[in-house]
């Protein structure tokens, strides 16, 4: 392939890879704003408070609500609201200034995004021997996450989660309770049999080929509207592979439009956007203060609140919600954080490859966003997935397509506060997850792509991470039901509960499962005494 057409189309499957995020991560950036004299100070009580509106904020919102408790959320990002035909979402092979949240690093996977500043949808956080990525906006990581939602099997969740956890009651109870609020489904084969899913079909053969599992991939997505696109009743958004940065169609089910939109529904929910949390403490009198900029859509600071509440409950995303904790242990603000805070943090092994075959096509337009998927989970030591997902359609053939895989991994890294900066600093070490990633995720990418195909791997080029976990991590930090040891009326329920994986799948589902699990017992016991 051409060295300019190689670097094109790393461009592309990058931005594709924008959708594998690990989902929930909205709510919160670093540092205190400075204070202006003519900006309005305003002080408020709310009952409870969630930072973030992504997996565990939606199903926090969602389930207090419905035990009758009131609930403020705040949100850093915008609503994205979207329909058939809609244009709410930018293109991923020419992202403009919706594709990257103003305070972010300027590039992402190497590649400089010069835009006018925005609250857009992907925040870049660079740190030691890697670049994690988090979202912003109204349901989290879910607007672009590609929406593969996977249980994990007994025998790895089990081998990789505290034993406290009952594994039938997630099974029986919490799973599936996700998956009825996310709708899910896998794709039609009258859709898989459409021309442009050459690319799964030929990743489906491949697979079979080398003799390893496949499976269909339980997606959010209601597939009538990606069958609408093939009929012609809608512009491609699905089938061409365009959904990267967000569905432009409608039709996922994203926490906005599940969780959130009940827990709106109930009347008892406010979620207040373009409010950016900057910092949190602990009140003499044992309530919780959250320090918020209110802004607009470039980050200009219009209000400054300082709002009480007796219960804060942190969803901010693994790398915001572990920043917030870290920095205001260090700064004094919450007295006795747990010695664990800022450690277990881990990538989930997530990888992205492009699978090049000079000789064979894999479509112009690639639909999506996926349907098959290879889960190699029979030893819990070793377990991993590899997924393949579509890319946004290129003006030339690349005769590419995009591998996707995560699994279980040793590796953890840690957030320390550097007061140089003000902030808690990504500290990951060099090897990180790389036995586990070459050892066991890329040979399984390369037994199913074949001799005769190229594979390139995207985080050898420009180490990077979508599924950020851990950092406030249950057992060391935080019991099974995201309660802060020591800290009454702290919560933390999101990916910086996980323990550094989510047990060879990606962190949505289980998130979110883990998040039901907790709020049953929250509502069956805090509420009307902490909460």
């Amino acid at each position: 392939m051409p060295d300019i057409k190689r670097r094109s189309f790393l461009t592309a499957a990058a931005a594709a890879g924008m959708a594998l995020a690990a989902p929930g991560a909205a709510g919160a950036v670093t540092g205190i704003a400075a204070r202006v004299d003519r900006i309005p100070v305003t002080r408020e009580k709310h009952r409870v408070i969630v930072i973030g509106s992504g997996f565990g904020g939606g199903v926090t919102a969602l389930r207090l609500a419905e035990a009758g408790v009131p609930v403020t959320v705040l949100e850093r990002g915008i609503r994205w609201p979207t329909g058939p035909n809609a244009t709410t979402f930018p293109s991923p092979t020419a992202p403009d200034k919706r594709a990257l949240w103003y305070r972010s690093a300027p590039q992402l996977f190497g590649r400089p995004i010069l835009v006018e500043p925005f609250t857009g949808l992907v925040e870049a956080v660079p740190g030691d021997n890697i670049t994690a990525l988090c979202a912003a906006g109204v349901g989290g990581g879910s607007l672009i996450y590609q929406g593969m939602s996977l249980q994990p099997s007994e025998a790895v969740f089990t081998t990789h989660f505290p034993g406290g956890i009952d594994w039938a009651e997630m099974d029986r109870v919490h799973y599936p309770r996700v998956a009825r609020m996310l709708q899910l489904a896998v794709a039609p084969d009258e859709l898989v049999d459409s021309p442009s899913y050459l690319a799964p079909r030929t990743f489906a053969q491949n697979v079979e080929r080398a003799g390893l599992p496949l499976s269909k991939i339980p997606m959010p997505i209601d597939w009538n509207y990606a069958l609408d696109e093939v009929r012609g009743v809608m512009r491609a958004s699905y089938t061409n592979g365009d959904g990267a940065l967000g569905v432009n169609n409608g039709g996922k089910h994203s926490v906005d439009v599940t969780y959130l939109a009940a827990a709106e529904a109930t009347g008892r929910v406010s979620v207040q956007t373009l409010h950016e949390v900057t910092d949190v403490e602990r009140a003499p009198d044992g309530r919780w203060t959250v320090y918020v900029d209110r802004i607009d859509t470039t980050g200009r600071v219009l209000e400054n609140k300082i709002l009480t509440t007796d219960a804060l409950v942190m969803a901010a995303g693994s790398l915001n919600t572990t920043k917030m904790l870290v920095r205001a242990a260090a700064q004094g603000r919450i007295p006795d954080l747990p010695d664990g805070l800022g450690r277990g943090w881990g990538t989930n092994a997530d990888r992205i490859y492009v699978w090049t075959t000079p000789d064979r096509e894999f479509g112009l337009a690639q639909g999506g966003p996926v349907v098959y998927g290879s889960l190699n989970w029979d030893d819990p030591a070793t377990a991993h997935t590899v997924i393949q997902a579509s890319i946004p359609s290129l003006s030339v053939d690349m005769r590419s397509t995009m591998l996707v895989g995560y699994g279980v991994s040793d590796g953890r890294g840690r957030f320390e506060y550097d007061p140089a900066v003000n902030d808690a600093v990504l500290r990951w070490p060099h090897e990180g997850d790389r036995a586990v990633q070459t050892g066991h995720i890329d040979r399984t990418v390369r037994a199913i792509a074949g001799p005769a195909s190229i594979v390139t791997d995207t985080n050898a080029i420009v180490p990077s991470t979508w599924h950020p976990l851990g950092g406030a991590c249950m057992d060391t930090v935080c019991d099974l039901e995201g309660r802060v040891h020591g800290q009454r009326g702290l919560y933390v329920l999101d990916g910086a509960l996980m323990p550094g994986n989510t047990a060879a799948c990606n962190p949505s589902m289980t998130i979110a499962a883990v998040a039901e699990r907790a709020l049953d017992r929250i509502v069956a016991h805090d509420v009307g005494t902490v909460v």
